[in-house]
């Protein structure tokens, strides 16, 4: 079974603004059809919201105030993912910057402690003795964890960004976009987000001149790699970061990284944070200790930072080493079960820091909401899973729902829209997977099961050229929300050849003009038609260099 795909051109809208006399009338239509005046297409630091339109903001600044006045302990907590990791080295550079003289950092292992500040883990961070713990992309949901911080007689603030349950944590204070109440206007802030946020709070009220700008390369790639949608408030963080990673003045661990994956600083877009920052730094959570990865981030020594870089990588392979072999297995299975509306999934050999990533590409492939579970730890009788949804069906309140029509069925959940995770008995799996399938059968419509690939139009043959892709790369911070170009178009097929068994490389012809195009995955056994109409995007192809182009197809059908 795979996805159902149609290809839908976007509204045609007239550009409206003064635009930058460089930019081609197509570069301004893309913004335009996004939404966007020649203001919001690219957002500046001076468009950016208050802090003091976040609920909550004045009692954690309060606090932090109080506990670098009193020289207290402050204790960072992360979390095992890539926002959790920039958000942490946000919130110790930060709070270093703005006068705390101690602070320090912890985050949970996944395996050991689970998600977030739990019990367990508070227990073990009692030998550091913290006066003031900061949780940092996490806490809303943390309830027994911060009642046992708080038992211990340590004041606790939370920053988060995910959806709260029925009730809040006994937190001092809690700063979240998507608490109750909160009037904030964007509700798309990453973890790293809000704590940045926190952080300007804290510096006006103390009424300090320090450049805090200096975190938005951290601000950047923890917002890109979450897939929060780019608002235009996230466009403005993110443009802001992207334009110091281009310089060079990113942190010494984000330079390693970005040299280690082979990627060219001056030319960074958020497709590079996206697909090869965001997944070394996110692969030490998944198969080791995230600690490793807040490390790269926290030091300013080069040479250290390039060792850290490297052990990322090499963890990295790894995780895709596993994630293939789990990725045949789901395959496999799917064969053999009705995905007609869901998938999900479950092997006792899995491993549980994967399986997102699993469910990530079983979504792919359906345009299903995918789920897939694995044992906590080895020969555990407690499952942890990972869910992905589609556009349209919100998989956290499809699991809140699950939860309330079989109260104890679910251990623990939360997350969002589009991404949640959840632990249940092993046992309960039989009852929670035909429960979760039931609610997608209920919520999901046919043109809910349909992508819809959305397009620009198509480009004529004296626009597919250098300056064009490089205008479409440079001229926009594209991510969840604001989407890169798509492009969709008519092709004579002149050749076409597979690359490692797997990706489609074609040679293609417009108009009398030949050029090159890839689909990755895109091998299904079967020659291409001889004349295909495309969806894909124009980059510029730096396999070949000068002035050369590629497309890069997403979808491809018989014209």
């Amino acid at each position: 079974m795979s996805a159902v795909r149609r290809i839908v051109r976007r509204p045609a809208v007239a550009p409206v603004g003064d635009w930058p006399a460089h930019w081609p009338d197509l570069l301004r239509r893309v913004h335009a059809a996004r939404g966007s005046d020649a203001r919001a297409a690219l957002p500046r630091l001076a468009d950016l919201l208050p802090p003091s339109g976040l609920r909550g903001i004045d009692a954690a600044v309060g606090l932090l105030r109080e506990a670098i006045a009193a020289d207290a302990h402050i204790l960072v907590v992360g979390d095992f993912d890539c926002d959790g990791a920039t958000a942490c080295a946000v919130g110790v550079r930060g709070l270093r910057l703005l006068g705390a003289r101690r602070v320090s950092h912890a985050v949970p292992n996944r395996i050991v402690h689970g998600y977030g500040l739990t019990p367990g883990l508070v227990e073990e961070l009692a030998a550091l003795r913290p006066d003031l713990v900061l949780t940092v992309d996490h806490g809303i949901a943390c309830h027994a964890g911060i009642a046992a911080a708080k038992a211990r007689g340590w004041q606790v603030l939370v920053t988060d960004h995910h959806l709260p349950g029925p009730t809040l944590p006994p937190a001092d204070a809690i700063v979240n976009p998507n608490q109750p109440g909160c009037g904030f206007g964007s509700k798309a802030l990453a973890g790293v987000g809000v704590v940045f946020y926190l952080l300007l709070a804290l510096r006006a009220a103390l009424g300090l001149k320090v450049d805090l700008t200096v975190l938005l390369d951290l601000v950047a790639v923890g917002t890109v790699a979450d897939l929060v949608p780019l608002d235009a408030n996230n466009r403005a963080l993110v443009g802001a970061g992207l334009r110091r990673l281009r310089a060079g003045q990113g942190c010494a661990g984000l330079r390693a990284l970005i040299e280690v994956a082979g990627r060219r600083a001056e030319a960074l877009t958020t497709a590079d944070i996206g697909f090869a920052i965001g997944p070394r730094i996110n692969a030490a959570g998944r198969l080791e200790d995230m600690g490793i990865g807040i490390e790269c981030l926290l030091t300013d020594d080069a040479a250290h930072a390039r060792r850290l870089a490297e052990a990322l990588h090499a963890i990295n392979e790894e995780r895709r080493a596993l994630q293939a072999e789990m990725q045949d297995v789901a395959e496999a299975r799917l064969d053999g079960i009705d995905a007609a509306h869901a998938a999900c999934l479950f092997d006792p050999d899995w491993h549980p820091g994967v399986v997102g990533l699993v469910a990530s590409k079983v979504k792919e492939r359906l345009h299903r909401p995918a789920l897939a579970f694995a044992p906590a730890e080895p020969d555990s009788d407690l499952l942890r899973g990972s869910a992905r949804s589609i556009p349209g069906f919100h998989v956290r309140d499809a699991l809140a729902l699950v939860d309330a029509r079989h109260p104890g069925l679910i251990a623990r959940f939360g997350g969002h829209a589009m991404a949640a995770g959840l632990s249940l008995p092993r046992e309960a799996f039989p009852a929670f997977r035909d429960a979760f399938v039931q609610v997608a059968r209920e919520w999901l419509t046919p043109e809910l099961l349909t992508e819809e690939l959305h397009s620009d139009g198509a480009l004529r043959a004296d626009e597919l050229r250098l300056s064009t892709a490089v205008a479409l790369r440079d001229g926009g911070h594209w991510g969840q929300g604001y989407p890169e170009p798509l492009f969709d178009g008519v092709f004579d097929v002149r050749d076409f050849r597979v690359l490692k068994e797997r990706h489609l490389k074609l040679e293609l012809e417009l108009d009398g003009l030949r050029c090159n195009a890839i689909q990755f995955n895109g091998w299904d056994g079967a020659a291409p038609a001889a004349r295909l109409r495309l969806a894909y995007r124009l980059v510029p192809d730096d396999w070949r260099g000068g002035e050369a182009v590629q497309l890069v197809v997403v979808h491809r059908e018989p014209a």
